[in-house]
């Protein structure tokens, strides 16, 4: 072989894929997709939101890059996949959450579930969903104080309960009206509680093909049917995709490239899976709620997934080949 052609290969693991993008474009855009909700949150929360999330994302970027140095890796916070797991562990706990134990989630994403396996491509969990579950298990009581919207009724009290913990109480009641939950006028996580902003970014990912929309449809749809036929109201089965964090998970964490199935049907399945196992938990659990449970049984799951996809499309190529 020529050697200029030689030298010109570049060896690597599948799947080798031609295209414009990188790293940081991808992560750049699911960032900016985040911002609608950003806005929504710090508007409904209030002003700590914005210090939650710059402590997330600074300690994210700063534990990646001092575990580079300290195992003398080429740098990688370029790539901006830190900051947007950081980010995203801020929208993943209360406004109100303590900032040493928000940053204690961020190097336990960092360190222990992302760079310890290899680094970013190499990690089998989402690092922030893998955060929540750690933080919640850690400081449940802090994870589970949700302070009140500024535009709450309520004026003579500091927290107060999310849709899914009022269901849980047998609250039913005092639920939030639908348009509440659209908009985002209930308790809740920092970055989960407006659907719109949500959707919004969402559909941007999708128009932008950043992510494939199976996924998230498949998670959502499952949610929304399971709600409905399980109580019998089709109210209370969107009440289930507009409370908590389905929109955040089935948009923004679930369709995750390194954690998620490669191909459509594995897709599908995984979407399905995060559904049934968010309900199941939701619906027959001692936990109001299961979205991270959910996304992270499904990544544990997704090899198997992926090696019942490969199969499934090769053994339909040979049926259409006549073989």
């Amino acid at each position: 072989m020529n050697k200029k052609f030689h030298n010109n290969l570049i060896v690597s693991s599948a799947p080798h894929i031609v295209t414009d993008s990188d790293t940081t474009r991808l992560m750049g855009a699911v960032i900016l997709a985040l911002m609608p909700s950003l806005i929504a949150s710090v508007y409904i929360f209030g002003g700590r939101v914005i210090l939650l999330s710059a402590v997330c994302v600074v300690a994210s970027v700063l534990f990646e890059y001092l575990y580079n140095v300290v195992t003398h890796k080429k740098q990688t916070i370029g790539d901006l996949s830190a900051a947007l797991t950081g980010l995203l562990i801020a929208f993943n706990v209360p406004s109100n959450f303590p900032l040493w134990q928000a940053a204690l989630g961020c190097l336990f994403a960092i360190v222990v579930v992302k760079q310890l396996y290899g680094g970013i491509g190499r990690n089998f969990t989402n690092p922030a969903i893998t955060a929540r579950i750690f933080l919640f298990i850690s400081f449940s009581a802090n994870m589970s104080t949700w302070p009140l919207t500024r535009l709450s009724s309520v004026t003579d009290a500091v927290t107060g309960p999310t849709p899914l913990g009022l269901i849980s109480e047998g609250s039913k009641d005092a639920l939030p009206s639908l348009g509440q939950l659209f908009l985002g006028f209930h308790g809740g996580s920092a970055g989960e509680v407006c659907a719109l902003a949500l959707i919004l970014g969402g559909l941007y990912l999708i128009i932008r093909k950043v992510i494939s929309p199976i996924i998230p449809l498949a998670f959502i749809g499952t949610v929304f049917v399971f709600g409905w036929i399980a109580t019998g109201s089709v109210y209370m089965g969107v009440f289930h995709v507009l409370a908590g964090g389905v929109l955040l998970g089935a948009f923004f964490m679930a369709t995750d490239y390194v954690t998620s199935p490669k191909l459509p049907v594995g897709k599908l399945i995984f979407g399905i899976g995060c559904g049934l196992i968010t309900m199941a938990i939701r619906m027959y659990g001692s936990y109001p709620e299961g979205v991270s449970f959910s996304i992270l049984l499904m990544n544990i799951c997704t090899p198997l997934i992926n090696n019942f996809s490969y199969k499934f499309y090769l053994k339909e190529g040979g049926a259409k080949d006549g073989k």
